[in-house]
């Protein structure tokens, strides 16, 4: 199976997101998260699936099963083809939001530990007794047991969650940087052609394409190394 393409809407109006949407061109995949959401609403997601594409929700809901659950459902409801919650929210939260979405098209991606945390700080901070690399593994493997259809991780973390997991579950990964783009702010980044030969099953990119003179451009570049 290909690996697919996501382009993240990290975008603050509407417009902006549209006009994105529209430039990109074949890309099939859009992520919106909590700043385009929160700025919009539910109707920016309506406004992309009614250009005929298909949603990514990065919410990532952390809470009580209850109430995830009704969260899981509210994203079927509106038509999310993926969605985000906290793998650290355990196996109740995660099996609750399962039984939510059961028999729609929403499927589930947990997230393990944000690659924002470095190891001393998941020691220190968040209070595990593990690195992230032992604990991406672990929580990953528990999501999925737990219900989820895949984990969101970063590059170097594809491996270890495609063995902890097996071949069938979703792998979604961020911090994909083309050969032919700068790194910005990431130091840790994969290409998209690696990320696809480590097992990633739909990679995000934001900034190559968006910034990019023609986005459509950027989209074709990327799907052409990622069917390569």
């Amino acid at each position: 199976m290909s690996t697919e393409l996501i382009v993240g809407l990290d975008l603050d109006t509407r417009d902006e997101a549209i006009r994105a949407v529209t430039a990109c061109g074949d890309c099939r995949w859009f992520k919106i998260g909590s700043q385009l959401f929160t700025r919009c609403g539910p109707a920016i997601v309506e406004a992309v699936l009614g250009l005929g594409k298909n949603v990514f929700l990065d919410l990532k809901f952390h809470d009580i099963p209850n109430t995830v659950a009704h969260g899981a459902k509210a994203a079927a409801a509106l038509g999310a083809g993926l969605f985000t919650l906290h793998a650290s929210g355990g196996r109740k939260m995660i099996a609750a939001a399962r039984e939510a979405v059961e028999g729609t098209p929403a499927r589930i991606l947990a997230v393990t530990i944000l690659t924002s945390l470095s190891d001393d700080m998941v020691r220190n901070e968040i209070g595990l007794p593990e690195t992230a690399a032992q604990a991406v593994p672990r929580l990953a493997k528990l999501a999925v047991e737990s219900g989820a259809h895949g984990i969101v991780c970063s590059p170097q973390e594809i491996r270890l969650v495609r063995e902890a997991v097996g071949p069938g579950p979703i792998i979604v990964t961020p911090g994909i940087r083309p050969e032919w783009a700068g790194k910005d702010d990431q130091a840790r980044v994969m290409t998209p052609r690696e990320a696809a030969a480590a097992g990633a099953s739909m990679i995000v990119v934001v900034r190559p394409i968006l910034k990019h003179a023609q986005p459509a451009e950027a989209v074709r570049l990327v799907l052409e190394e990622l069917n390569a």
